[in-house]
């Protein structure tokens, strides 16, 4: 099973658990209305259409409302401590939460207490917190933009605001950023790092690359990351290998963006229609 923990821009949305189902451009969870817009929203609903391809449809939600001051992030943290939950879930993410070492180790010391790790991912707040805390090589995927990888690359940063900026000042900026973060343990077991091109990569080098298809419009659709990170982890939850399932996601994100036949005014949400139709393309085009 797959299950995602993450934030919604709502303070007034309180903390809920359960079963994610998706309707048009929005979330139900526990009575609850979520737009589908961006953001951990944007993530669920990604996954939840990429789990239709293989007759699936189950993904499960544990959210919070918090806008930035990081209420409802600690509600969610303490939550994840003490539910009983996680011990049937065969894939777990870690989305937009605010970075809080303590309640992190809390949570990583009750993950490693369970008789059967999940498959853990970490993106945004959450991939902050695992390399402010030393724990990144706990995880089995970390997936970073450039900006989030160059704060794995920097050893001395406590906080993304202190990253030095020569780090990005390289000839091959991804390959060496990659590098550094490994040699000093704080990246996840692979890293899908997602731009221009997109790369799988691990502590030997580049497993897979991706660079198409390549739309100028993509750029300015806000959510794009959170749905490559959904439909990554659905796939993984299929049992999927984390490298295959990695590339597929990658490719599949940016054919789901042309089935649009993107514009500048393209929405998230058009795009995640797309999914399910993406991903069966790209997993027939594999098979051949």
């Amino acid at each position: 099973m797959l299950a995602i923990a993450g934030t919604v821009p709502d303070n007034g949305f309180g903390l809920a658990e359960g079963r994610v189902s998706l309707a048009a451009d929005h979330l139900c969870l526990d009575g609850k209305t979520i737009p589908v817009n961006r953001g951990t929203p944007a993530l669920l609903g990604a996954a939840i259409q990429t789990l239709t391809v293989f007759g699936q449809d189950h993904v499960t939600g544990f959210l919070a409302g918090d806008t930035g001051p990081g209420r409802g992030s600690r509600q969610l943290y303490e939550y994840l401590v003490n539910t009983p939950s996680l011990s049937d879930i065969h894939t777990l993410v870690f989305h937009y939460l605010q970075p809080d070492t303590d309640w992190h180790n809390r949570v990583m010391f009750k993950l490693q207490d369970m008789e059967k790790k999940p498959v853990l991912i970490a993106d945004a707040g959450f991939m902050y917190a695992a390399k402010m805390s030393g724990a990144s090589p706990f995880y089995d995927l970390f997936t970073p933009d450039a900006g989030e990888l160059a704060f794995l690359a920097d050893e001395n940063a406590p906080h993304p605001f202190y990253t030095r900026g020569f780090i990005l000042h390289t000839d091959n900026p991804v390959m060496d950023l990659v590098h550094r973060a490994y040699a000093h343990d704080n990246a996840a077991r692979y890293l899908l790092v997602k731009g221009a091109v997109d790369y799988v990569m691990n502590r030997e080098g580049e497993l897979f690359r991706v660079d198409g298809p390549s739309h100028e419009a993509m750029e300015a659709i806000g959510g794009t990351g959170d749905t490559l990170t959904g439909i990554v982890a659905a796939l993984i939850s299929t049992g999927m290998d984390i490298p295959e399932a990695a590339f597929t996601a990658a490719r599949a994100n940016r054919v789901a963006g042309q089935f649009t036949a993107p514009t500048p005014a393209t929405r998230i949400g058009d795009i995640i229609r797309q999914i399910p139709r993406a991903v069966d393309f790209v997993l027939n085009r594999i098979k051949q």
